[in-house]
């Protein structure tokens, strides 16, 4: 997949079979858009390209807004590759690109940078100034631009019933099942390994802590999770605890993202860790004493292996 940050870099190709939008989580309801995409593209011997934006429009326009997103840029650009889109196109979105009515939308990017032959959209999607571009724009601007749009049809996506928004409640709310279904692969954390107060260590079990410096990702609700981890294109199997380490006397209350990598013991503080998450085992409690707290990390470790080898 070539990525191009920013669309004056996008280099023209002879049949481009184009969508736009944010495609945040980049879940089911997005791979239906994606795979209609594909099979336009092998049919016209044409190929993908998939336009976004960053930041999302939302960080923009509302400054104030603490929207939380599914995907951090690295991750979704991940993700689109892994989709087998073929182009990827992230336009920094600006006030001043706000603006742009639709027709400059559709004739300055769409058609003289992008060079589109057709437009692939979702039900009801909306572009331009104040949203003010709709399927019906683009049926009058295809026929005087060259191009033939097709929007994807109400009912595949009300079949489908997902969007971004419902991911991320499931997430905050610790329903990681519903979230990973809808998404159809694992919900990731992605940052740097740093060195914390090492009471894992201590405890007998320990952990590397992940920072993730985007301050907009998403971060599930507090508890223990079963994760695969990724290091140096390796993969392991581990337990994740997000939150404030309640049993800890010396915890500050600042919330955390410790993960304890099974059958592990290597110098990782620096690198760069990316873990899945593919079940919640418990949330997160106070325990009477760190005895009662290392029992219950033995049975959580049982629990996660049991949940792994499946």
């Amino acid at each position: 997949m070539e990525v191009y940050h920013g669309i004056d870099k996008f280099k023209k190709i002879a049949y481009p079979v184009v969508t736009t939008g944010t495609f945040d989580g980049v879940h089911l309801g997005h791979m239906t858009i994606i795979n209609r995409l594909k099979e336009v593209a092998k049919n016209q011997q044409g190929e993908t390209v998939l336009l976004t934006f960053f930041p999302h429009p939302r960080m923009v326009l509302q400054e104030d807004n603490d929207l939380q997103l599914l995907n951090t840029m690295e991750e979704k650009i991940g993700l689109l590759e892994k989709a087998g889109i073929d182009h990827l196109i992230i336009h920094p979105f600006t006030k001043e690109f706000s603006r742009l009515t639709s027709l400059e939308f559709v004739r300055d990017l769409m058609v003289n940078k992008i060079g589109t032959k057709r437009l692939v959209i979702g039900y009801d999607h909306h572009f331009g100034r104040n949203r003010e571009g709709s399927f019906e724009h683009l049926m009058e601007f295809g026929p005087l631009y060259g191009f033939d749009v097709e929007e994807i049809p109400a009912q595949d996506i009300d079949n489908v019933n997902v969007s971004s928004t419902k991911i991320r409640k499931s997430l905050l709310e610790g329903d990681l099942k519903t979230a990973n279904e809808y998404l159809t692969h694992p919900f990731s954390i992605s940052g740097k390994i740093v060195s914390g107060a090492q009471n894992g260590r201590k405890l007998g079990f320990p952990t590397a802590n992940i920072e993730v410096i985007e301050r907009y990702k998403l971060i599930p609700a507090y508890g223990i999770y079963a994760v695969k981890v990724q290091i140096d294109q390796q993969i392991f199997n581990g337990m994740l605890n997000i939150g404030v380490r309640p049993t800890i006397a010396d915890a500050d209350g600042k919330p955390t993202i410790e993960v304890n990598i099974f059958d592990f013991n290597k110098d990782i503080y620096g690198k760069q860790i990316s873990v899945q998450l593919i079940d919640r085992i418990r949330a997160e409690e106070k325990f009477p004493s760190l005895d009662d707290l290392v029992n219950q990390m033995h049975l959580d470790k049982l629990r996660t292996i049991a949940i792994l080898e499946k």
